[in-house]
């Protein structure tokens, strides 16, 4: 790597890592010819972008499809009320510029797919992962292993969160820790479980050493080592793993030589494609209840989730306890019972262990209560 010169300026600028024996003048220089893409602008990627940025890593890519949310404001640093609506990537791209010029920003509106990753991926020198469900995690695990680069994870829900790095070079990938995805809907979404707004900063300060710590070769990187930390405890936790000989990519024999459909390894997708559920749309569910037709509107969503919202007339059963509980529903074995959650993953998975315990008509809402609120009752909060 031919290592820039620095500025006057920058002498100044970065003047507390050149004073670190560790790092000093040949890590600072390391970091601006270095290169990082965020996958994901949310709550992990707005604090990482600030902090790389601040570091002074040369070229930042920031891979993101969405656009601000009001409900995003809580724990998304980047973001202002004023900037509801627009691209995340396009809104950040500015903020890291006015932090620091020296900075590239490289943007990407699009969600990451297994067309595009290996292209997006090749350009950089690490990436980050911060997205929030297992599809991309897979996706970007496997591009990484593919392209043979570092990537560095974190996860976060609630009060609790996660960090390791994968670098298959050097010893296991995120399949060594996670061969299969859990059961569809069985983990619910930040949006779905809640998170504690500071939560995202701790876990990306922790991916953001990880890259300059990768990017420089200073310490010694969480490779093949997984932490988990508790914002209620305020308790870390380190869990220590080995590289996995017949995982499936970076095994002695891999048998993923390619990138492959990641939704449908995680047997997520839309409910009609998996395993028969049928769905019905939130019109179709208030023409129902205006019909008086009789049906049971299970709602498999948390207690907690119930209390903020919920639609009339539904019974909760979460989705945790829904097998252990089914001679509760005995009643509806052939009458018509209709799942939802809060989007439609959990309901889906809801009605497939109905329809296997032999009820004989179950349906999915398609969108969850949020789809109700948006479509039919407004007056029912979203989250």
């Amino acid at each position: 790597m031919s290592l820039p010169p620095l500025r006057p300026e920058q002498y100044e600028r970065y003047r507390r890592h050149l004073s670190l024996p560790e790092f000093g003048l040949a890590g600072q220089q390391r970091l601006l010819a270095s290169s990082v893409l965020l996958v994901g602008a949310g709550g992990l990627g707005c604090p990482l972008a600030q902090y790389l940025a601040a570091a002074g890593v040369g070229r930042i890519g920031l891979l993101d499809f969405d656009v601000v949310d009001l409900s995003n404001l809580q724990r998304q640093v980047l973001y202002g009320p004023a900037d509801v609506g627009r691209p995340k990537v396009e809104v950040a791209r500015e903020r890291i510029l006015a932090q620091n010029p020296d900075v590239e920003v490289v943007t990407f509106q699009e969600r990451l797919t297994s067309e595009n990753a290996l292209e997006r991926f090749r350009d950089f020198d690490l990436v980050i992962d911060g997205t929030d469900n297992f599809p991309t995690r897979y996706l970007s695990n496997d591009a990484c292993v593919l392209l043979g680069k570092p990537t560095v994870y974190g996860a976060i829900l609630r009060f609790e969160g996660q960090a390791s790095t994968f670098d298959a070079r050097r010893g296991p990938c995120y399949r060594c820790l996670f061969p299969e995805p859990p059961p569809p809907g069985s983990v619910p979404s930040c949006a779905e479980g809640g998170v504690l707004g500071v939560l995202p900063g701790i876990i990306a300060l922790i991916q953001a050493t990880e890259a300059l710590k990768l990017l420089t070769g200073v310490g010694e990187p969480l490779i093949g080592r997984f932490l988990h930390y508790d914002a209620l405890a305020m308790r870390f936790d380190e869990f220590r793993f080995e590289k996995d000989p017949d995982c499936p990519v970076c095994g002695a024999h891999p048998s993923v030589t390619e990138l492959i459909d990641y939704e449908g390894f995680c047997g997520v997708g839309r409910a009609e494609e998996r395993n028969g559920v049928r769905e019905i749309s939130a019109a179709e569910l208030a023409a129902l209840q205006r019909s008086g037709e009789r049906l049971l509107l299970l709602d498999v969503r948390q207690p907690e989730e119930w209390r903020r919202a919920r639609i009339e007339g539904a019974q909760l059963l979460p989705l945790g306890e829904l097998e252990a509980r089914l001679a509760e529903l005995a009643d509806w074995k052939d009458g018509r019972v209709i799942a939802h959650c809060h989007h439609g993953p959990r309901s889906a998975h809801a009605c497939e262990l109905l329809a296997a315990a032999g009820f004989t008509n179950v349906s999915n809402l398609v969108g969850g209560i949020d789809a109700w609120s948006l479509t039919v009752d407004p007056g029912v909060p979203r989250y």
